[in-house]
This record gives structure tokens, C-alpha cells and sequence, in this order.
């Protein structure tokens, strides 16, 4: 009997691959930096080097970070774009230090969000594109440090009024959501007042005497300017219809009464 295939094997990290892969960050962290690697499951190794300051665990084939993750406490940068994560865990709450999380492109659902993401009160930058959000969860308005926002590409309807208000939020992007579209407003041409008082002359200080003045005179010119009545139709060049017709058979019957 065959055996049941299982899902994709992904490759095993040792601890001499991992040390391998740790990078000196542009920022001058220490980088461990093991992207693209085919890695399906969490490396346990790497808990040995939960020193670093930044792990890039982006485009492979992780389905779940486990919550030992809070072990990486000096972590101030965490890329796990592009892997086929459908949650976070509650430890990723206990990460006082980033300020960088790239979740993009997986499996996502606003369920599966912890709440405890609000507690990340250095966070700068969340990229949450590219899932299966159809909400957002308003408890990420506590994020004051938030300056750049990724939600593009989800199923989201509407953000949170605590999310557009965060204070020092730069950049949101939303694009292809399933927005629904804006309602015109309807503008009335009509000016309309709900009162109309009426005030003598001697009451009025001169600039709004000399408005009312101006007014009055527009009015008064528009009423004296009568409009032309439309002149008659004259064709100087022709005849009353029909006239040489009758001259013509006027002419015609003397002739006949000679003969």
C-alpha cells in the first residue's frame, strides 16, 4: 500500500547554517537573515541566537511562528512577508522593541490577529497587504507611533476611525479593497434662510449700510432695464403675398372687357 504523501518537505537550518546567514543590517544591527531559504517550519536552532537585532524569515513556506518567538527581545525588525502564516502568535505582543513587521502576502484573517499587536507601542512600520482581512480591529488605533500603515489587497470595507486618527500615521495604503463607493452629496442650487429681519437705514453701520446700498442699486438697474420687444419681420423688397398675382388678373379681365 502506498504511502500518503504529506506536504512539501521544506530544508532543515542547523545552527552552522544559521550563524552563516547572520548579516551586518544597514543600520548596524546584527541581521540573521535566513529568506528564500525553503524553510516549512520554524527553526528551532535559531532560539540559540535570540540576540540579534533584526530576522528576515520572509518567502518561504512557514504556516505558524511559534510563541518561543518572544524569546528574540532586543528584535527591532521582523520580516515574515511572503510565507503562508494563516495567524501571529500572542507572544509577538511581548516584542517592546520593534519597530519594523512585515506580515504581506500570506493567509491572514482579522480573527487570527492578536490582540496583543496594540501592545507594540514602538512600532513604526506594519505591512498587513496582501492577506485575507475583511476588517480591521480597532484596538490597533493605540499604535501612536505608527508612521506607515500596509492594508492593500485585502477584503477590508472600511478603517477604523482610531486607525485614520493615529497621530503620526504618514502613509496608509488601502488599495484594491472592496470599498464601498462614496454617496454624492446632494448641493441644493437654491440659497435658502430661515429668517429675514427687516431694519431701517439709521440702524445699520456704514459698511453693511453701503452693502445693502450696493445691493439696492443692482436690483434697481436690473428692474429699469426693459427687455427690446421683438422687432416686426419687414421684407421692403416684396410685395404683399399675392399682390402681383391680383395685378396681374386685374390687368387681364379690363383687357377683356375692351374686347
Amino acid at each position: 500500500m502506498a504511502k500518503k504523501k504529506g506536504g512539501p518537505k521544506g530544508r532543515k537550518i542547523t545552527l552552522k547554517m544559521a550563524k552563516n546567514s547572520m548579516r551586518i543590517s544597514p543600520e548596524g544591527g546584527i541581521r540573521l537573515d535566513l529568506s528564500k531559504m525553503g524553510i516549512t517550519t520554524f527553526p528551532k536552532c535559531i532560539l540559540k541566537l535570540a540576540d540579534v537585532d533584526e530576522l528576515d524569515l520572509s518567502r518561504n513556506m512557514l504556516k505558524k511562528i511559534p510563541n518561543t518567538i518572544e524569546k528574540f527581545q532586543k528584535l527591532r525588525w521582523l520580516d515574515l512577508h511572503s510565507n503562508q502564516l494563516e495567524d501571529l502568535p500572542k507572544a509577538v505582543g511581548t516584542l517592546q522593541n520593534l519597530y519594523y513587521l512585515n506580515v504581506c502576502n500570506n493567509k491572514l484573517t482579522t480573527n487570527k490577529l492578536p490582540e496583543e499587536l496594540n501592545l507594540l507601542k514602538n512600532l513604526r512600520i506594519l505591512n498587513l497587504g496582501l492577506n485575507c482581512l475583511e476588517s480591521i480591529p480597532p484596538s490597533l488605533g493605540a499604535l501612536k507611533e505608527l508612521k506607515e500603515l500596509g492594508l492593500f489587497d485585502n477584503l477590508l470595507t472600511t478603517i477604523p476611525k482610531s486607525v485614520k486618527r493615529l497621530p503620526k500615521l504618514e502613509k496608509m495604503n488601502t488599495l484594491r479593497n472592496p470599498f464601498p463607493e462614496p454617496k454624492e452629496e446632494y448641493i441644493d442650487p437654491i440659497k435658502r434662510v430661515e429668517s429675514l429681519y427687516l431694519v431701517q437705514e439709521k440702524d445699520l453701520c456704514s459698511s453693511c449700510l453701503k452693502n445693502c446700498q450696493g445691493e439696492k442699486d443692482k436690483l434697481n438697474q436690473f428692474k429699469d432695464t426693459e427687455l427690446c420687444p421683438p422687432k416686426k419681420l419687414s421684407f421692403p423688397s416684396l410685395l404683399t403675398p399675392n399682390s402681383t398675382a391680383m395685378d396681374d388678373q386685374e390687368q387681364w379681365r379690363l383687357k377683356d372687357e375692351h374686347l
